[in-house]
């Protein structure tokens, strides 16, 4: 699921830190349908496909040493 939102966002050159809601919607409601999801659920996925973008172009950076800084919730 994350690969294929990931495919979406790469192919429309969305930065992974766009955080602009009403631009991120289309790929809200993409993972809705496509995956059955509510809501509230396509948003998270959404959210943890942009993290790991966001992860995957950081060069050299130990997520479990500097996840604070991608706001993953733990250090």
């Amino acid at each position: 699921q994350i690969m294929k939102i990931a495919d979406l966002l790469i192919h429309d050159n969305v930065s992974p830190n766009e955080q602009d809601q009403i631009k991120l919607e289309k790929y809200h409601n993409y993972a809705k349908k496509e995956f059955n999801l509510s809501i509230e659920e396509s948003v998270l996925l959404v959210d943890e496909t942009l993290l790991y973008l966001t992860l995957k172009n950081a060069n050299d950076v130990d997520p479990l040493q500097n996840g604070d800084k991608f706001g993953a919730g733990f250090s």
